[in-house]
Parts: C-alpha cells; sequence; structure tokens
C-alpha cells in the first residue's frame, strides 16, 4: 500500500520540486494538492489521505488553523509542517495544532521522505535533531516562569516516567532513550504510552510543546 500524501502550499513551484520527489518513491503517491488550508480542508473531505506537508504562510487559512482543523477527528492524516527558521512560532504553534512534527522547506529528500516513511508508521517524532535546534530557538518565546505546572498530572508520573519525559522532551528516540537509559526500545515505548495516557497527550510531539512551556526542559535542551 503506498503512502497517500496530500501537499498544501501557495507556491506552486515547490508543490511541484515536492511532487517530483515524492513520485520516484515506489511507496508513496501524491492524490491531491492544495494552495491554501480552506482549500486542504475541501479536498479533504473527498480524498483519504495518509501524511499531509503542510506550509504555514498561506492566504485565505494558514497552515497552523488548518493543521488544528485537520487534527480535531480522531481519525485524521498525519501532518509535517514545513517551515523556515524566521518561522519558528509558527512551527511551534503548528505542533500544538497536533501537527506529527516539523521539517525544514529546503530538507534533504532523503530526509523528507524518511520523515513520511517515519510519520506514517506512527513515529510523532520527526527528525530529533532539528527538532531540537528549532525547540531552542523559540524556546526564548515561551514564557519563562518557576511556577509550578499548569498539568497538574506530571505529578502522577514515576521517577522513570518523568525521566522518559525529560529525554523524549529533549528530542530523543525510543533507541536514544533505551540506550541512555539501559532499557529495551520496548520499555521506553511502554513507558512512552503511560506518559501521554496520563498527561492526556496526543503523541510525543506534544510531551516535548509541554516539557517546553512548563519550563520542564530549557532553552539548550537541557532539564529545567
Amino acid at each position: 500500500m503506498s503512502i497517500r500524501v496530500m501537499l498544501v502550499d501557495d507556491q506552486v513551484l515547490l508543490r511541484t520540486g515536492f511532487r517530483m520527489v515524492l513520485a520516484a518513491q515506489p511507496d508513496m503517491e501524491v492524490v491531491a494538492e492544495a494552495g491554501d488550508g480552506l482549500e486542504a480542508l475541501e479536498v479533504l473531505r473527498a480524498t483519504k489521505v495518509d501524511v499531509v506537508l503542510m506550509d504555514v504562510r498561506m492566504p485565505r487559512l494558514d497552515g497552523v488553523e488548518a493543521t488544528r482543523r485537520i487534527c480535531e477527528p480522531e481519525e485524521h492524516p498525519k501532518v509535517i509542517i514545513l517551515t523556515t527558521f524566521d518561522l519558528d512560532e509558527y512551527a511551534f504553534s503548528g505542533l500544538k495544532a497536533g501537527a506529527s512534527g516539523f521539517m525544514l522547506k529546503d530538507v534533504p529528500p532523503a530526509e523528507l521522505l524518511g520523515a513520511i516513511r517515519s510519520v506514517h508508521s506512527g513515529d510523532a517524532v520527526v527528525a530529533p535533531s532539528t527538532t531540537r535546534r528549532l525547540l531552542d530557538r523559540f524556546a526564548p518565546m515561551l514564557p519563562t516562569t518557576t511556577q509550578e505546572p499548569e498539568n497538574k498530572e506530571i505529578e502522577r508520573l514515576t521517577e522513570r516516567e518523568r525521566e522518559v519525559m525529560l529525554l523524549v522532551a529533549q528530542g530523543l528516540s525510543n533507541g536514544e532513550i533505551a540506550a541512555r537509559l539501559v532499557l529495551s526500545e520496548a520499555t521506553v515505548k511502554t513507558h512512552v504510552g503511560r506518559i501521554l495516557t496520563k498527561l492526556g497527550l496526543r503523541d510525543r510531539v506534544q510531551v516535548v510543546v509541554l516539557a517546553y512551556e512548563t519550563g520542564l526542559v530549557r532553552a539548550g535542551g537541557g532539564a529545567g
């Protein structure tokens, strides 16, 4: 089964470039395109899509609000926000809206393809190194506070779960966390699942967002 991809960008040239790259892959198919968020929502009503590559700055409806609406239903396509370094705040907002990750628009084709496959398979953390760099850039925009985290459920986490959460928030993959804590990947996956359940979060990306918002992780990737 091919991964059904939708391209959402108001620049036709960019969509053409992405389409050419994806069309060359035996396991991917571009099934839809849109020039803005409103058009994307209209197309999605009639087209089954697995992964949406979403631009942020577009006319009529931007990528952040479009992502929020796409991710409202329980069953929805995975969204990858495509951004540039000067749009960090949009990337962060996109993650809060439910995107499964974000990448730079000038990402090497192999990295983009790997991200699409990764998100499609259920891994919400895309390109951890890129995630860390971008988080570090926009972390100063977040409110700095020493108050207790708003999400009181964090207090319900066990010491090990909190440890895993901090490593997830720093952009580490399950494999990297397993190596750091000398655990099996299956055990790490179980911990991540419990963390999501206890905190009422959709996926690993929202763990990252919550950790930065509450000050559990500070700019630079360290624990707060």
